[in-house]
């Protein structure tokens, strides 16, 4: 029997119980850093050396990271949901996690890209997790963290409003529904499949989506309550 295809939007409150930084929350990473300087085209044209650095710490930050209660909770849920995962945030928490189809939206912080053949993208391991200005791939090509930037297109946007498209329930965790495109992805769920929204400080949303006031963990638990035949 087919399962009913379940749609999960995650942002940074995802995975925040498991200690990586945030962005946009007080004490996150752009009061510490300057957004337009380490997470911008113009910035990396600028000052590539200092995105290199920016990113191979929040990778040392990773790799002592571990997938929480929410993102294993998610993987729990492929017992009766052909579960699709879109991802604003560039960790691999749901990969390590265990969940089987993960679409990254803004790119993933364990990989590089050549900055001359873009499709040649590269994993780095937790072994081999700096990169530099002085970074070549096997070609002798500079890369690049396969991170998408602030004034860089979303590649994966179309297939993710796909995926929404095709739900027969929607579920939004841990995002401020702030960043676009992605935070208009709602607006492509088929009018009357249940929508969910989990977050402790909920963004406005639209009627008849269910908010779980809750953080990711907590909130998941009461999702599979929910969900579970």
């Amino acid at each position: 029997m087919k399962k009913p295809r379940l749609v999960v939007l995650t942002g940074a409150g995802m995975s925040a119980e498991s200690g990586i930084s945030t962005f946009r929350d007080s004490g996150g990473l752009w009061d510490k850093y300057p957004v337009m300087e380490v997470a911008s085209h113009e910035g990396f044209v600028r000052n590539p050396a200092l995105i290199h650095e920016f990113y191979n710490t929040r990778r040392r930050e990773l790799v002592n990271a571990r997938p929480n209660a929410g993102h294993t909770g998610l993987k729990e849920l492929e017992q009766w949901y052909d579960v699709d995962i879109i991802t604003q945030n560039v960790d691999d928490l749901h990969e390590r996690a265990g969940s089987l189809k993960v679409l990254h939206l803004h790119g993933e912080l364990m990989k590089v890209r050549s900055m001359k053949h873009p499709e040649r993208v590269y994993t780095l391991g937790p072994d081999n997790l700096s990169t530099s200005v002085d970074t070549r791939d096997s070609y002798g090509d500079p890369v690049r963290p396969h991170i998408v930037f602030f004034q860089e297109a979303v590649p994966n946007i179309e297939p993710a409003i796909e995926l929404v498209e095709k739900a027969d329930v929607l579920v939004i965790i841990g995002t401020s529904m702030a960043v676009y495109p992605a935070a208009g992805l709602v607006n492509y769920a088929r009018r009357g499949i249940p929508v969910y929204y989990i977050d402790p400080n909920p963004a406005p949303v639209p009627d008849g989506v269910t908010v779980l006031r809750t953080t990711a963990t907590q909130g998941v638990k009461e999702l599979i309550d929910i969900l579970r035949p």
